[in-house]
């Protein structure tokens, strides 16, 4: 019925799926924890600091790991320990647990954003459409259905070790009968070794899209729910993440199309000004309106940055697609849990409104790292 190139593509479609219903699991339940341990922003903070030092560990490992096998097998590895680890931190049996699940499950989310995304680049060789956006929207669709089912969990007071356990059973089915169809042999050149270096000015520009991208997708992820709790007083407050990642999905969706019509120059451009001005409304008018339909501008902002960042990447050919794809996810596995993070510290300081000032300055930065992309590539074409 399917050709093989159809197959692999569908089993990656649902590891990005089971990759965006784990992440959103996880940021949704964020106010749960938080009441749990009986945590201050500040406390939150440091406990959130936990995962781009573990990120920071990944990074020599998951190079390594795509250096030296297909990237399907790093894919499944990871994917493992990250259900496992899920299901620890729903367990909260201490705070000291919490931590060491925190520490495995960054390290392994870290493996996977590589590995899929390697995977994606190269199952995009074998169409002729742009496909990789898609990829990306299929992790918002499971971000979405995990908020959807978050938010029932905590309508019906479903305890948090029982919503986990439930989710972990759920990938683990995915990943068993998924994990045959997955493309094989693409395992970097020997000649592409991974090595610590500095990179080339494309692929620094790159790295550091995404990892502003980074800083405002992972501070909305686990922040917008404090936000909706503490400052607009909602006590169902996964409406704003869920708002957030539908607009994320509608647009990721669209993004290759977008791409082909209006040019990714543009778009970045586009993406910056959805972005600050989302986060004005929803910081400037805190009722859950405009905070809701602030939340939405930032998700249609940040939806295309990852696929048009990581299309711009397969470019460069200083290094293999999955050594470059590991260099760059350094950056947006750092800015990721960097992000959540400074918010705290600075919610603990100034106020979880100002804090998000943070998202602001973000968002400025794509339009210049953006032209200097561009600007580069004209002057190697």
């Amino acid at each position: 019925m399917f050709s093989t190139p159809q197959k692999q593509r569908i089993a990656l479609s649902a590891y990005f799926f089971l990759s965006g219903i784990c992440f959103s699991t996880w940021a949704s339940r964020i106010p749960t924890i938080k009441a749990i341990f009986n945590l201050t922003e500040g406390d939150l903070g440091n406990l959130l600091m936990i995962m781009p030092a573990s990120a920071i560990i990944g990074i020599p490992l998951s190079g390594w790991l795509v250096a030296k096998y297909d990237s399907r097998v790093p894919l499944q590895f990871a994917s493992v320990m990250f259900l496992l680890s899920l299901f620890s931190i729903g367990w909260g049996f201490s705070l000291v647990g919490l931590v060491i699940s925190l520490v495995l499950f960054s390290i392994s989310l870290r493996i996977i954003n590589v590995a899929i995304n390697t995977q994606s680049l190269s199952i995009q060789q074998k169409f002729e459409k742009r496909i990789v956006g898609k990829f990306h929207g299929v992790w918002s669709i499971g971000g979405i259905l995990g908020v959807l089912f978050s938010t029932v969990m905590i309508k019906y007071e479903v305890s948090i070790f029982w919503h986990f356990l439930m989710i972990m059973l759920f990938g683990l089915l995915i990943i068993i009968c998924m994990f045959p169809f997955l493309i094989k042999n693409d395992k970097a050149k020997a000649s592409n070794p991974f090595k610590f270096q500095k990179p080339n000015k494309y692929i620094s520009l790159l790295g550091f899209i995404v990892f502003f991208a980074a800083i405002c997708e992972g501070g909305m992820y686990d922040w917008n729910g404090v936000y909706l709790k503490e400052i607009v007083n909602q006590e169902v407050f996964t409406y704003g993440y869920l708002l957030f990642m539908v607009c994320m999905t509608i647009s990721r969706l669209t993004i290759d199309n977008l791409m082909g019509r209006f040019g990714m120059q543009k778009l970045y451009i586009t993406s910056s000004i959805l972005i600050i001005s989302g986060v004005l409304l929803a910081t400037i008018y805190p009722f859950l309106l405009p905070v809701l339909i602030g939340f939405c501008m930032v998700g249609f902002g940040v939806s295309g940055l990852y696929p048009m960042t990581f299309i711009l990447a397969g470019k460069t050919k200083k290094y293999s697609v999955p050594i470059v794809i590991s260099i760059i996810s350094t950056y947006s596995t750092v800015g990721m849990f960097l992000g959540p993070p400074i918010i705290g510290y600075l919610a603990s300081a100034f106020g979880l409104q100002k804090a998000f000032i943070t998202f602001i300055f973000a968002g400025l930065m794509f339009i210049p790292l953006s032209k200097f992309v561009f600007d580069h590539l004209k002057k190697t074409t």
